[in-house]
């Protein structure tokens, strides 16, 4: 596994005007591979706002291609390291830091059968979402050790189908390991929904 990051060109407005909506950035992500043998992998991704710069997030199966990872990023800014080496220090009682974007969704029940799904909009259902999938998930939290620091909807666009808004919900915090097995496996494969479309992707540092 590799973690990548690279610098969106947020002021080179003639580089980065085909970011306008989610789809655009998971082909940005798709893209940065030169050879996939026809079969995609997995990819998880985030869009992060560090003070005035934007960055983009990645861990992937496949080491991407610095090149194609900067399409839209700022020259030189792009950069991947060893992800197994990392989180093979992660064990059951360690204590982390973590960020996580989140689609938050309910699935509701029509005529008693399960139907589509619905976004939960307030904070206090968002939270509960989150909280009801942490032990599941190989973790704990303490309710008073996170933090929703952004919440809103991201537009997502498909070809030839009408775009959407996605619920999103960006939590920080600091986790307990419960099961490493089971929260190694969500770093590598994500949590929730619409993965492909930058939500999922957990995050942790040392602490």
């Amino acid at each position: 596994m590799y973690i990548s990051r690279v610098e969106v060109d947020i002021y080179n407005r003639k580089k980065t005007k085909d970011l306008t909506h989610l789809g655009a950035y998971h082909n940005w992500v798709e893209r940065s591979f030169k050879d996939d043998n026809g079969v995609r992998s997995r990819k998880l991704w985030r869009i992060d706002k560090i003070n005035d710069k934007k960055y983009l997030i990645m861990v992937s199966k496949e080491k991407p291609d610095l090149e194609l990872l900067e399409k839209y990023g700022v020259e030189g800014s792009a950069v991947t390291k060893d992800y197994d080496a990392y989180i093979s220090k992660i064990k059951n009682g360690i204590k982390l830091r973590f960020r996580l974007v989140t689609n938050p969704v309910r699935a509701v029940k029509e005529d008693g059968k399960r139907g589509s799904e619905k976004p939960h909009i307030t904070k206090e259902f968002q939270k509960k979402f989150f909280m009801d999938r942490t032990l599941k998930n190989g973790f704990s939290v303490d309710e008073n050790e996170v933090n929703i620091v952004e919440r809103g909807f991201e537009l997502l666009g498909k070809k030839g189908a009408k775009s959407v808004k996605v619920a999103k919900a960006t939590f920080e915090g600091i986790l307990t390991v419960t099961d490493e097995e089971k929260f190694k496996t969500i770093l590598e494969d994500g949590f929730g929904k619409k993965k492909a479309y930058g939500f999922g992707l957990l995050t942790v540092i040392f602490m």
